[in-house]
């Protein structure tokens, strides 16, 4: 691919682009972008050097990125065709790609660690690229959060290792040929893009059919998509015995923290401890374990199982995945990314084992139209595990609102007390009310408001 000097983002503020807007400032070229609220994400890449506008007009675009024989530009589906930006791009000659692509670009000749899912793969992919740092073995990774170890969705390393997360959204996992594949799990999601459940586990099975030759699928026990015949496969699980790579000999420690041994097809790991809590990110830890093993055997390398403890017991997590604000005898608050109902389920079920008997409120904005509309009743489904629940409006992302579909229709499915409230008001309405474990969830912008919420239950605790 030829070198281009200047590189434009459409989208630059979404978490994958701008690990990639940090990767090409850490290699020198200019960058700038566009998106269309500022964040956290933004403002950081505008000290780090990029120039950002939030601004849709073609007269926003820095002058120095008008030229097609010096700059490229790296979109997100998420932002329309008929965006101004995008017409100005594609009507004036230059080489436009998506984030997918040059993350394919950027993989080549790199040993992929790749993890896809529909969820759990942010957890997991931070969880190896954690691993490849901390047991000296070092490499890359392009993250979908925002890992708390390295501060950041991007790792420079020595070595050719490439962990990334693999998104199914849009199908770009499509565009990346692992050596080792995680799948975490495939549900009904991005219904937008697939269409039907069928098309989603069909993609799944493309995307194993990529990976290379004598290479190795870690696949979820119980996830059933067309596997390839010329790659080794292993199925993993959090307890299940008939996993080839599974949890035992599981201590709950205090705090919701687990102690455990990983049993594998080539011996038993032992006395593990995991430095984030829930029973979700322990079966999460055995996948990204798994991983490690696989990778190390086909590469001909010895595994640390002292070093592999430490680094385990030093993970951090990832920010809005099991983030506690609030941890006391008398109030708990913690935030979470999950925007699926196997997530929500998965989560509070976890927060039930970490404090038993305790009563469980749950916040949750839903992200997108489309798939609340598509996926109300199984979000009330999982809501209803808790004691009690809060929903706000939709948040929106990049569709526009469709007729008839809103928070409501989950209300109306909820088998607890649950209402609504706008998220300006979640802080105040919580402080009015009796709490105990309190958990915010979604994809959205809930937690704009976590620091609000904190401070009002932290006068509870």
């Amino acid at each position: 691919m030829k070198h281009y000097p200047n590189i434009y983002f459409l989208g630059i503020g979404g978490i994958g682009m701008s690990a990639l807007a940090r990767y090409f400032l850490h290699e020198g070229r200019q960058v700038a972008g566009y998106d269309r609220t500022e964040t956290p994400l933004t403002r950081a890449l505008q000290a780090e050097g990029a120039e950002v506008t939030y601004e849709d007009e073609v007269d926003a675009i820095p002058e120095a990125f008008r030229n097609p024989a010096t700059t490229m530009v790296v979109y997100t589906p998420a932002v329309p065709q008929d965006h101004p930006q995008m017409q100005y791009f594609g009507e004036g000659g230059f080489l436009m790609e998506k984030r997918s692509q040059m993350l394919g670009h950027l993989s080549e000749g790199k040993y992929v660690m790749a993890v896809a899912g529909t969820h759990g793969k942010t957890t997991t992919s931070t969880m190896i690229a954690w691993l490849n740092s901390a047991m000296g073995v070092g490499g890359n990774a392009f993250l979908g959060g925002i890992s708390k170890n390295f501060n950041g969705n991007m790792v420079l390393g020595d070595g050719n290792r490439l962990a990334v997360e693999a998104d199914e959204f849009d199908r770009s996992f499509l565009r990346l040929r692992p050596d080792v594949a995680v799948i975490t799990s495939v549900a009904a999601d991005h219904l937008d893009i697939y269409g039907t459940f069928e098309a989603v586990v069909e993609a799944f099975g493309q995307f194993a059919a990529l990976i290379k030759k004598g290479g190795d699928l870690i696949i979820k026990q119980g996830v059933n998509i067309p596997l390839p015949e010329d790659i080794d496969i292993w199925r993993y699980s959090y307890d299940d015995v008939a996993s080839d790579f599974y949890a035992t000999n599981i201590a709950l420690q205090q705090g919701g923290y687990y102690r455990f041994d990983i049993v594998t097809p080539f011996g038993i790991l032992k006395n593990l401890t995991l430095g984030i809590p829930g029973w979700v990110n322990v079966e999460n830890c055995v996948a990204a374990v798994a991983s490690m093993v696989c990778a190390a055997r086909k590469r001909g390398e010895e595994l640390s199982e002292e070093k592999l403890a430490v680094a385990l017991e030093q993970f951090s997590g990832v920010k809005r995945r099991f983030e506690f604000y609030v941890n006391t005898p008398r109030q708990v608050y913690m935030d979470d990314y999950a925007h699926h109902p196997e997530e929500l389920e998965a989560t509070i079920t976890s927060v039930r084992k970490m404090f038993p008997g305790r009563h469980l409120t749950a916040l949750f904005q839903p992200h997108l139209y489309t798939r609340t509309r598509d996926l109300y009743r199984e979000f009330a489904a999982a809501l209803s595990h808790a004691d009690e629940v809060v929903l706000v409006p939709i948040y929106p992302a990049r569709e526009l609102p469709i007729e008839g579909v809103g928070s409501e229709m989950i209300m109306d499915l909820v088998t607890v007390p649950c209402h609504i409230c706008e998220r300006e008001c979640l802080a105040q309405d919580l402080g009015a009310a009796t709490t105990d474990v309190v958990v915010s969830f979604g994809a959205g912008n809930i937690d704009a408001y976590c620091a609000a919420i904190a401070a009002e239950l932290e006068k509870k605790a």
